[in-house]
């Protein structure tokens, strides 16, 4: 099953929404800022980016920069931050699978699908 990680308010999450539905395929919208995730399904999702945590983390966001900026933090750290702080996650990500891709720019969803 098809999975998008999704923030309504967030332009390039709805963009990654609209080729989702534009493909016709069954998927299923978890909105992280309300369905917090734990870190172990964070540190699942950043396996199947193939990332650092670090760089699933929106850096320029309030929070991140009054916070967390500077700081020497270990992955586990970083991930910790981000499940505290859900905004801190990079979004829209799209799981399909063992595949999963973040969508900036939204086209690259289709990578996955």
């Amino acid at each position: 099953m098809i999975k998008i990680y999704h923030n309504p308010r967030c332009s390039k999450s709805r963009q990654g929404l609209a080729i989702l539905e534009e493909s016709k395929k069954e998927f299923t919208v978890i909105k992280y800022l309300d369905e917090n995730l734990n870190e172990i399904e964070l540190s699942e999702i950043i396996s199947l980016l193939q990332i650092s945590p670090i760089d699933l983390v929106r850096k320029n966001e309030k929070i991140w920069k009054e916070q967390y900026k500077g700081k020497d933090l270990n992955d586990s750290e970083i991930i910790t931050a981000m499940v505290e702080n859900p905004k801190l996650i990079e979004r829209p990500i799209v799981v399909n699978g063992k595949k999963a891709v973040i969508g900036r720019p939204p086209e690259d969803i289709l990578t996955v699908l």
